[in-house]
């Protein structure tokens, strides 16, 4: 076995949380840990209905979607101005060969 390749391990390393600020204790690698959201503050854990937005994701999500509703309408007004039946009923076969 190699000596010394493994990394410093560190017995008492204190966890934040930034949203809540609770602390605990715990081992690992890092001589300290900061997080984004821990079990007293995150909404499935809690049972509050809230979103946990970071970066800024939610808002980018719903600007998507309502740039996507727009295109969507803008898309549909075009198909119905380029068939010109928006507001006509289509006739049979029958009616068609009715009218020669």
């Amino acid at each position: 076995m190699k000596v010394n390749i493994h990394p410093k391990f560190f017995e008492d390393v204190v966890v934040t949380c930034r949203s809540c600020g609770a602390t605990f204790t715990t081992g690992s690698t890092n001589p300290n840990i900061v997080m984004e959201v821990c079990n007293k503050c995150h909404p499935f854990y809690t049972g509050e209905q809230r979103f946990v937005d970071t970066k800024g994701r939610v808002e980018k999500f719903a600007k998507r979607m309502e740039d996507a509703k727009k295109y969507a309408d803008l898309r549909k007004n075009k198909k119905d101005k380029k068939s010109g039946s928006a507001g006509k009923e289509s006739k049979s076969l029958r009616e068609l060969l009715g009218e020669v």
